[in-house]
């Protein structure tokens, strides 16, 4: 069975998942931590779980969702994960922090980049990579079938939808993008977003005032 962690970290109150089954094996989603207490709070919780970091995934590249990508990187020796279409907000990672106001160790260019349909797995974990442009061109959401889960970095949430004001976003294509990826989906799936609580696909379906 996966198992799901979730740090709220930096000023942006950024979703991290640690995501870990049952052969101790895990992955990082959406590294947000940038503080020395941040770093600690994932290294005790893999330590005291004798956990084994494989990779760190994004589902994005905007800047609250990359920050302890180097420091993960580096301290675990691990690939990073990523859509290739979100290298340029990668590239600008750190004029985006300077401009916020904040240092960020320049993140490295991801070991791998992943399409739509690919697998991304760890221990006996297996996720789905959907593109679910709109919100950044590369955006992806991962989608575990046997355990009817979805993380969507900021694609949707509760009640909401991702901006599209930033560069590279674009409404109508988010609106596909949930429609045709997101709204598929089993109704009991549940759904991750990068800020707030977790919703379901049934919820958003019937209540989310962008769709209703």
């Amino acid at each position: 069975m996966t198992k799901i962690k979730t740090f709220v970290f930096n000023p942006f109150q950024e979703n991290t998942f640690l995501l870990y089954d049952e052969t101790n094996e895990c992955i990082i989603i959406d590294a947000g931590c940038n503080e020395e207490h941040e770093f600690e709070a994932i290294d005790k919780f893999i330590e005291e779980n004798n956990l084994i970091l494989r990779s760190i995934v994004n589902t994005h590249c905007h800047i609250d969702h990359i920050m302890g990508n180097a420091y993960l990187v580096n301290k675990y020796k691990v690939p990073s994960v990523a859509h290739k279409d979100d290298m340029p907000l990668l590239e600008r990672s750190n004029d985006m922090a300077l401009a916020f106001g904040f240092k960020v160790e320049e993140p490295p260019v991801p070991n791998q980049f992943v399409t739509e349909g690919e697998k991304i797995t760890f221990g006996n974990t297996e996720l789905e990579v959907k593109h679910v442009p709109g919100h950044s061109p590369g955006s992806i959401a991962l989608y575990c079938e046997t355990e009817s889960f979805v993380i969507v970095g900021d694609v949707l949430f509760t009640g909401s939808i991702g901006r599209t004001d930033l560069p590279g976003g674009d409404y109508d294509t988010l609106i596909a993008s949930i429609n045709d990826k997101l709204f598929t989906l089993p109704a009991d799936t549940e759904v991750y977003p990068g800020h707030g609580e977790k919703t379901t696909v049934a919820h958003e379906k019937s209540t989310n005032p962008f769709f209703n």
